[in-house]
């Protein structure tokens, strides 16, 4: 490719004086034309890899109607900028280090009003480096040396999927991590289910919007436990409704919170996992025990503090007799009898209703659904879902049979909703009604 006018001198003056030696020696045959790899080489850098079409001197006529050098050499270097633009626009982003003067000055030191707030963190709604973020302070639970820290945060900002929320970077000063994700504008699960303003009302008021969130989460989870490329053991750790973020308009589910449990220091490495199998249930393992939410951990979790792929399978399966039935994981409702507060437990109340009769079953399934949906694929949910809650981990099915299972169930779902023309694609808002 030329790349400069000095170039293009050269081959018109060659040209010229090719054709003054034509003309005063008439009756000697022409000069063979000189060789291409001169110039084509310049004009077709590609010729050899066919990755662009062809310029060569052989679809041309070798006289001044053929386009010059300059002329080919602005075309193609205008279509290289375009493919590499592209390309970069497709790539995932290199992770972020931000500097901590960074985070004090988008959050205004910190007196910006909470996005949200709970015992374990505080998040912020922002804007960074141009664009809309959600940043997440989290105190370190275990001391991450800055080789493991710069590993594990490479592969996780690097991971991709449509059915989790991007990480873009950290800042971590002192005994805090500051975790940077993108800003995506929808609701979390828990309250499209059970709507604060309007308990009666809620945006997933169909079968097959609550069959799409259940593909979703089974999507992401998979790809968190077997393909983000940190090993097999990689853990989300906070699977639940109110980490299940539901977006405006399509109504599709992505997980929040990736990376959150690696990268604070939540999740034990391998050499520690034979030390807690013998601590299990020990008062001295107390050291490896982090919170969790009431309703969503594993039995093993909570006697031991070491948390698993099996764990998240577990969370997720509260998750779908969530969606089901509409209730909460676990409530307390008061016993004017007893004069006591009941608990209730969304698990225990499934396996009553899974004991009792098929009647019972359609009782249970949320109401506001209004009776219309496909009484077989919902029974198969409820199954599922108590697999996944099973005491015993073994017996738990792996994220890769339960995204199948849901991905099937969902098409059975879509089929019976075409033949009543309901509608599948969906467009709500999820203001406050």
């Amino acid at each position: 490719m030329c790349k400069s006018k000095k170039s293009t001198n050269i081959i018109n003056s060659t040209t010229t004086s090719r054709s003054m030696a034509t003309e005063s020696l008439k009756s000697t045959p022409p000069p063979p034309p000189p060789s291409s790899s001169s110039t084509s080489s310049f004009i077709n850098p590609s010729s050899s890899t066919n990755k662009y079409p062809s310029t060569s001197s052989n679809n041309y006529p070798s006289t001044n109607a053929s386009p010059t050098c300059s002329e080919a050499s602005k075309s193609l270097s205008f279509s290289s900028k375009t493919s590499l633009s592209s390309l970069k626009d497709s790539l995932p982003e290199n992770p972020h280090i931000y500097d901590f003067s960074e985070i004090c000055k988008t959050t205004n030191n910190f007196l910006k009003k909470p996005f949200s707030s709970s015992s374990s963190s505080t998040s912020w709604r922002c804007s960074i480096r141009g664009k809309e973020v959600i940043i997440f302070q989290r105190k370190f639970r275990r001391q991450i040396g800055l080789p493991e820290l710069q590993k594990k945060l490479l592969t996780i900002c690097r991971s991709h999927h449509s059915s989790v929320i991007k990480l873009l970077g950290v800042s971590s000063p002192g005994n805090y991590n500051y975790l940077v994700y993108e800003y995506v504008h929808g609701a979390n699960l828990a309250t499209c289910l059970r709507n604060p303003q309007n308990s009666s009302y809620t945006v997933l008021s169909s079968w097959l919007s609550r069959m799409q969130i259940a593909t979703d989460i089974a999507h992401g989870l998979d790809y968190i436990h077997h393909c983000s490329g940190l090993n097999s053991e990689f853990v989300h750790g906070r699977i639940k409704s109110s980490s299940i973020l539901v977006t405006e308009d399509s109504l599709n589910a992505k997980i929040c919170h990736f990376g959150t449990a690696e990268l604070c220091g939540e999740i034990a490495d391998s050499r520690n996992e034979s030390s807690l199998s013998k601590n299990f249930g020990r008062s001295d393992s107390r050291e490896m025990k982090f919170e969790g939410t009431t309703g969503y951990m594993a039995p093993e979790f909570q006697a031991s503090g070491f948390v698993t792929q099996k764990c998240d399978v577990y969370a997720f399966g509260v998750v779908i007799l969530e969606l089901v039935s509409g209730e909460e994981a676990l409530r307390y409702v008061f016993d004017k009898e007893g004069g006591v507060y009941k608990r209730i437990s969304v698990i225990e109340t499934a396996r009553e209703v899974v004991a009792a009769s098929e009647g019972e079953l359609r009782k249970w399934v949320d109401m506001r659904l209004k009776d219309s949906y496909p009484v077989e694929v919902a029974e198969k949910m409820v199954l599922l879902g108590l697999e996944c809650v099973d005491d015993d981990p073994e017996k738990r099915p792996h994220t890769g049979l339960i995204d199948v299972r849901v991905s099937k169930l969902y098409l059975k779902s879509k089929k019976w909703a075409g033949k009543f023309g309901l509608p599948t694609d969906f467009s709500v808002s999820l203001a406050p009604r």
